[in-house]
């Protein structure tokens, strides 16, 4: 018994120090409950572009008096949209890939979706502004001149490196906000390969996720620390990759054996914990301008911290719930559905009311500034959310059809359409 009890024992302790082999297989499927259309992510999208339309509309314009200043501080921070569909972004699109991983033609398939989510309203905007616009007097000018000389960029997706180093913000006038589509394409065209080569060690993945965020982090601030231009180190598309990679850790974690009581448990410490960061850094702020472009770069990172953890809730989130009804509500749904006509077609009209200073000609009529910056916004994303319902349904949605043609993994466990991050 002595010596059969202590091989039996030396096996037991043999055992415990193994690596567990089984959590490095890959498990692509999700937890029961979250199969199918999660209509949550995309009032989650929905959200998002609510976010930036507000910032455009709203926050750009210019402040006559206090309470001006105080509404347009606010709206300015509509701009984090575009870190939400960041996060949001890299959940969705990690998720199909590392569910999809295994199945023939990965790689062919996933880019062709790809190329029929994104290219044809794409590219189809840059038709009409660099070769039907030039045909139209009306468009013709200084403006548009400017941007045809500088056109390559556009169709090279390379927008957000010419807006990082040939003047920044306003620099390409009505295309700059193409930036963000640039940095997602040139993700797109990457991670796809991380994922396929490290998705049957998830656990190695995740680490790679999680490294990537915490080195395009720390780039972030030793470049602000350098003197790089704030315009720079947000366009940029290594500064952006934390938020992406943070929605990809989160994507295979929750695939994970545990990984869903794990995620659950995780949503509030970490919205505490950002929330926490974010007051102090306000209260600081308040009393110093020292490291204000350092804190900035802070500060960005913890914002993403804070929608991975606002992802998780609405993802979450009953549907009887206060946040269940809202992100599931009609009209944030509807908007998520056209998020992406909606980044693209927008900003044409908020900068060109912006620019010719639209509201001061409605105030006259109106007899008060705000009120005129309130009816120009809401006319002005009324007109956008028509144009962008009318791109879709009339030509989007008939090259998503060509899809079955490239089928992804067997019905996706999470589906909710990646459209393009949308601001």
């Amino acid at each position: 018994m002595g010596i059969w009890g202590g091989m039996l024992g030396q096996r037991r302790v043999t055992k415990l120090l193994e690596p567990d082999r089984s959590a490095w297989a890959p498990r692509p499927h999700l937890p029961a409950g979250l199969h199918g259309h999660l209509p949550a992510l995309d009032g989650l999208r929905g959200l998002a572009v609510l976010m930036v339309l507000v910032f455009h509309f709203v926050g750009s314009m210019l402040a006559t008096n206090g309470f001006e200043r105080a509404v347009v501080a606010v709206a300015k921070h509509g701009l984090l949209g575009v870190d939400l569909f960041f996060v949001l972004s890299g959940f969705l699109i990690t998720g199909l890939l590392y569910e999809g991983h295994d199945k023939p033609h990965y790689l062919r398939n996933f880019y062709m979706r790809r190329v029929l989510r994104i290219f044809p309203l794409y590219y189809g905007v840059l038709l009409l502004v660099f070769v039907v616009a030039p045909w139209i007097p009306l468009f013709r000018g200084p403006t548009l001149d400017y941007l045809l000389d500088r056109q390559a960029w556009a169709w090279l997706y390379g927008v957000n490196v010419y807006v990082a180093t040939h003047g920044g913000w306003g620099s390409l006038s009505y295309i700059e906000h193409f930036w963000s589509l640039a940095v997602e394409e040139h993700f797109y065209f990457v991670w796809p390969l991380v994922v396929w080569r490290l998705a049957p060690r998830p656990r190695i993945l995740m680490r790679t996720a999680l490294g990537i965020a915490v080195v395009s982090f720390a780039a972030r601030v030793t470049a602000s620390l350098s003197g790089l231009s704030p315009v720079a180190a947000t366009v940029l598309t290594p500064f952006q990759l934390d938020a992406l990679c943070v929605g990809g850790l989160l994507a295979v974690a929750l695939r994970q054996p545990g990984g869903e009581a794990a995620l659950r448990r995780a949503v509030w410490p970490l919205a505490l914990a950002a929330a926490s960061v974010l007051v102090l850094q306000f209260a600081l702020h308040r009393f110093t301008d020292f490291g204000l472009e350092l804190m900035r770069a802070i500060r960005l990172g913890v914002f993403r911290l804070l929608f991975a953890a606002l992802l998780l809730h609405a993802l979450f989130a009953p549907a009887s719930s206060m946040a269940g009804r809202a992100f599931r509500s009609a009209p944030m749904t509807w908007l998520g559905k056209y998020s992406y006509g909606l980044y693209v077609y927008h900003h044409f009209l908020s900068y060109y009311l912006v620019k010719h200073g639209t509201e001061f000609a409605l105030a006259r009529a109106v007899g008060s500034h705000a009120l005129a910056v309130v009816i120009q916004a809401l006319a002005g994303m009324a007109v956008s959310m028509t144009v962008a319902w009318a791109s879709y349904e009339l030509v989007e949605k008939h090259f998503l059809r060509l899809k079955r043609f490239w089928p992804s993994a067997p019905k996706p466990a999470l589906v909710a359409e990646s459209a393009p991050v949308v601001a």
